[in-house]
């Protein structure tokens, strides 16, 4: 005997770590305060606030308890705020912001610095050979976190800071020129503030910018959750309550009246314009910058069962090409 026992799979609760980042003037915080309204179901929720006291200029606007966070912003100090804002029974807790726990005072970036100290001192040679293993322990202190939070009961509402960035590249003609730094993660050259892999471990994932707040940009949004968002409106409640459903093993429906995403023509181009699904795709496939980046885009196109026959076949030839083009650069 194996000891291995099967059962048949169904949806039962699932606590959701919803992800939104943003500039200043995007409305990250606005938005996820709407967003854990609606997740509340009427009940208060809980705000772990990291920026000295800003949670509580939404006091009038919203019903919720705060928590301060202060420094030094290690990853096991949000996890232990969380996981004690979890016992206390509250069903959604929303920490604004999780960028301090990498780039804030005692975060995971100053963790690696003080790390280096400790390996080499001020040896410069041997700070350079030292590099790769001073990240060790702040990346596991990461880690950690983020176990602590995948099991924490509540749902959870994580804001990260965004920074505007660019890059030199290299133009048709031979001379370098200044662009806006292209991301999986980014759009118009601003790219959340956080280790790169971080909004990819939640449920869903969005970026919010300055000249439409509030509007949401996906990261990750898997078909089952499409029908919450409309890529037109802003985030609010309606958006939380539709999650909040779908958590409890509830089917939701698609309340915003969302059609679904015209057909590509040859070139890639969509008339329903880039928030299709088709467009989607293409887009990330276009942004990916390396062969296992590009794959994980296909298997995520794969599992899409909203996609036609067409669409997969035109996609699998855009990636094909895609992963060509990235392996003649290694």
């Amino acid at each position: 005997m194996s000891g291995y026992t099967f059962r048949r799979a169904v949806r039962e609760y699932i606590p959701l770590i919803i992800g939104i980042s943003g500039g200043t003037g995007s409305g990250k915080t606005y938005s996820a305060m709407r967003m854990a309204k609606g997740m509340a179901g009427g009940k208060p929720f809980c705000v772990l606030d990291t920026e000295n006291g800003r949670a509580s200029h939404y006091a009038e606007q919203f019903v919720f308890d705060v928590g301060d966070l202060r420094a030094p912003f290690t990853p096991d100090s949000y996890a232990d705020a969380i996981v004690a804002a979890d016992k206390a029974g509250y069903p959604v807790i929303l920490v604004d912001s999780m960028t301090h726990s990498w780039a804030g005072d005692g975060g995971v970036l100053d963790m690696q610095e003080a790390e280096l100290d400790r390996m080499a001192g001020q040896d410069w040679k041997k700070r350079e050979a030292c590099k790769m293993a001073s990240w060790i322990r702040p990346k596991l202190s990461l880690k950690g976190m983020m176990s602590k939070l995948l099991q924490v009961k509540a749902h959870l509402v994580l804001t990260f800071r965004a920074e505007e960035k660019i890059e030199m590249v290299r133009g048709k003609d031979g001379h370098m020129e200044v662009r806006k730094k292209e991301s999986l993660v980014g759009k118009d050259g601003w790219i959340p503030i956080c280790e790169k892999n971080t909004l990819f471990e939640c449920t869903c994932s969005f970026l919010l910018l300055a000249s439409a707040p509030g509007i949401p940009h996906p990261i990750k949004l898997q078909e089952q959750h499409k029908p919450c968002f409309s890529p037109t409106a802003c985030i609010d409640e309606s958006a939380g309550e539709q999650l909040a459903k779908w958590a409890m093993g509830t089917d939701t429906k698609d309340a915003r009246g969302a059609t679904p995403p015209e057909r590509p023509d040859e070139a890639g181009n969509v008339a329903g314009g880039s928030n299709s699904a088709t467009q989607a795709y293409i887009t990330k496939l276009k942004l990916s910058e390396s062969v296992r980046a590009a794959s994980t885009v296909l298997n995520e196109m794969l599992a899409d069962d909203g996609l036609t026959a067409e669409d997969r076949q035109l996609l699998q030839a855009r990636g094909k090409q895609k992963m060509q083009e990235l392996s003649r650069e290694i």
